[in-house]
């Protein structure tokens, strides 16, 4: 996350994480909340949007001492936004180490432009301090006195094959023949978590190794605070076997500015085998997407095939299509449904603002690079 102030929070991709009286997340644009949550109210929300926690009694402690933590998350301006990206230290110069675009920077900050339309349209209050988009270009060079000694040390007290079980996080194997440039690239997302004093940081389980060696790092320099890991569920691809979406395969994921029929689609043809739970895609959007949103799935089919009937819970919905009672047929186009109203805020908003219809365009017109 981006640093605003001392010791304040930063926002998400930077994202701070502000607790209302009622136990749910607020977004950035939400008012201070009147009625301070306590610390174990708090706990249980950041732990419930974590797919692991490392370590909940330092989670714990740290709440205890900072009711406001600064929460960590970063992304590399890469192409189109599919849906389960957030917000808001924008990685430019390691999307350029990545080979992103080609390791063309103008593109990539083109990129970078059209994600802040997408958060723009998906609701973002975006007036007055509310938000900071931070780019890391800019902000290493402001303090590079700061960053590069930074990066250097934690270099320097790796080794080569540590810092190439990280690759991970670029979306690469340890197998791959990489660049110089991709080495450098862990030691400077570990560089991050200091450099943006982060107390929480808050990415996909892909980040995993990086934020590990983040923590190695301050068993070696004697830090006693370290950063604390909650990683985030990653959302499969649509197609067998994908572990997560991807940005080169259209096919794969849902961007967030696609048109209703293009959604349609990718839902009809993605993988969802009847009676099917573990490796379905289908079922982990209405999971972790639909179910969080609406707090509820309706599906409308036909008397003979059952009759609508709107699930309140997952494992309600669960139930029936382990036994065959909810069928595909009936599950996808319901999925398509809420997906589409969720996304018609932001197509509606690259239609009518000129200047994201433009960004939209160039970006479509970029060719993907890995």
């Amino acid at each position: 996350m981006a640093e605003k102030s001392s010791e304040q929070t930063l926002l998400q991709d930077i994202k701070s994480l502000s607790l209302n009286s009622e136990g749910k997340e607020s977004s950035p644009s939400c008012s201070t909340p009147k009625t301070e949550m306590s610390m174990e109210e708090k706990f249980q929300i950041i732990t419930s949007i974590g797919e692991e926690c490392i370590q909940e009694d330092e989670l714990r402690n740290l709440l205890v001492k900072k009711p406001q933590p600064i929460c960590y998350d970063g992304f590399e301006p890469s192409g189109r936004m599919h849906i389960a990206q957030v917000k808001i230290w924008i990685a430019d110069w390691f999307a350029q180490l990545n080979n992103k675009m080609g390791g063309d920077l103008k593109k990539i900050q083109t990129v970078g432009r059209y994600l802040v339309e997408i958060w723009k349209a998906a609701g973002m209050d975006l007036e007055g301090d509310k938000v900071e988009f931070l780019w890391s270009s800019e902000e290493i060079n402001s303090r590079a006195h700061e960053y590069w000694p930074l990066v250097m040390d934690i270099a320097r007290r790796n080794k080569l094959p540590r810092i190439m079980r990280c690759c991970q996080i670029m979306g690469r194997s340890e197998q791959e023949e990489l660049t110089a440039a991709q080495i450098l690239y862990p030691c400077m997302q570990c560089a991050d978590i200091f450099f943006l004093k982060a107390d929480i940081c808050q990415l996909g389980m892909d980040q995993r190794k990086v934020n590990v060696l983040a923590r190695e790092y301050c068993d070696d320099i004697k830090r006693k605070n370290k950063p604390i890991i909650l990683s985030h569920h990653m959302l499969p691809g649509l197609q067998q076997g994908q572990e997560k979406m991807s940005k080169s395969d259209p096919t794969s994921s849902i961007y967030m500015e696609d048109e209703e029929a293009e959604v349609n689609v990718k839902i009809k043809k993605a993988y969802c085998p009847p009676k099917i739970v573990e490796g379905n895609p289908c079922l982990e959007y209405i999971k972790y997407i639909i179910f969080p949103w609406f707090k509820e799935f309706r599906v409308e089919r036909d008397a003979k095939n059952g009759g609508d009937k709107t699930y309140n819970s997952f494992e309600e919905l669960i139930a029936d299509y382990e036994i065959g009672e909810l069928h595909p047929g009936d599950l996808k186009p319901a999925l398509s449904k809420a997906l589409n109203k969720i996304l018609q805020p932001v197509r509606d908003h690259f239609v009518n603002d000129a200047n994201a219809k433009d960004l939209l365009k160039r970006v479509k017109a970029f060719r993907i690079t890995r």
